[in-house]
């Protein structure tokens, strides 16, 4: 299935560059090289339906390096970090609790000028990894845990670059992110139950993303989406008999961000 899917990309994206109306050679529009540095906000919730969900407002920092080469591909290189302290519903309630994530993704891509606009395919790969602490007792006496959860996947995706005028950029971008696996590591022994801490493999997902960024010379503003939604894990055994399962669950992050380019 990995094999199919980097097939596909790679002919889909030949198929877009043979089609580029003319290249966009050092256009005001082209895709920008170098350093960035960005501060987003964002409002969060992960969910299992009908068993439990978690949200609250999240802080982050992110970072990308973009190198230009020949016939105006780029890649682009991108790191992101971010922290909440969320609310929890499920068996109890239990408040304040630490959610960290990071993520880092790998991208290639191409300017193609189609008149006034500038047309930017791309495909990469993509790593997640997000650390909740539910360790505490909730509202009904519940004992919680700490969890683990670990994504790859391989993000391919367009942007378009279009001017408005006053040296100003509006740059759209919508992403698919095709998900290939991923680890949930739940540690079933904070709970004193004698359970036995569990890593589970999940096989079935995918993603969705989108920006509308309003850039200027040096700096980029505007609003953000990230969705997952991915099913139901593997069985793996927990001790006393008992075997466990990560639950189909989907999460969704919405937030703003203001970038600086070196």
């Amino acid at each position: 299935m990995r094999a199919l899917i980097l097939a596909g990309m790679a002919a889909a994206f030949s198929a877009g560059a043979a089609v580029a109306q003319a290249p966009a050679g050092h256009s005001p529009l082209a895709t920008k090289g170098g350093w960035e540095l960005g501060a987003q906000l964002a409002r969060y919730r992960y969910e299992e339906p009908g068993l439990m969900w978690l949200k609250g407002d999240r802080g982050g920092v992110s970072g990308a390096y973009t190198a230009l080469g020949l016939q105006q591909v780029h890649a682009r290189l991108e790191a992101r970090s971010s922290y909440g302290e969320l609310e929890y519903q499920g068996s109890g309630v239990l408040s304040d609790v630490p959610d960290y994530l990071f993520e880092m993704r790998a991208l290639i891509g191409k300017d193609m000028r189609a008149g006034s606009i500038v047309w930017v395919p791309y495909v990469g790969l993509g790593y997640r990894t997000l650390y909740n602490d539910l360790r505490g007792t909730s509202s009904t006496g519940a004992v919680g845990y700490r969890r683990l959860s670990r994504y790859w996947y391989v993000p391919m995706g367009v942007g378009m670059r279009i001017g408005i005028g006053e040296g100003l950029v509006l740059a759209p971008q919508i992403e698919y992110d095709a998900f290939t696996n991923g680890k949930q590591r739940s540690y079933l022994g904070d709970t004193g139950s004698g359970f036995n801490d569990v890593t589970n493999r999940q096989r079935r997902g995918r993603g969705y993303r989108a920006q509308l960024m309003l850039e200027g010379r040096r700096w980029a503003f505007g609003p953000w989406t990230h969705y997952w939604k991915i099913k139901d894990s593997d069985l793996q055994p927990i001790g006393l008999g008992f075997a466990g399962l990560e639950p189909a669950n989907w999460t969704r992050e919405s937030g703003v961000e203001l970038r600086y380019r070196f």
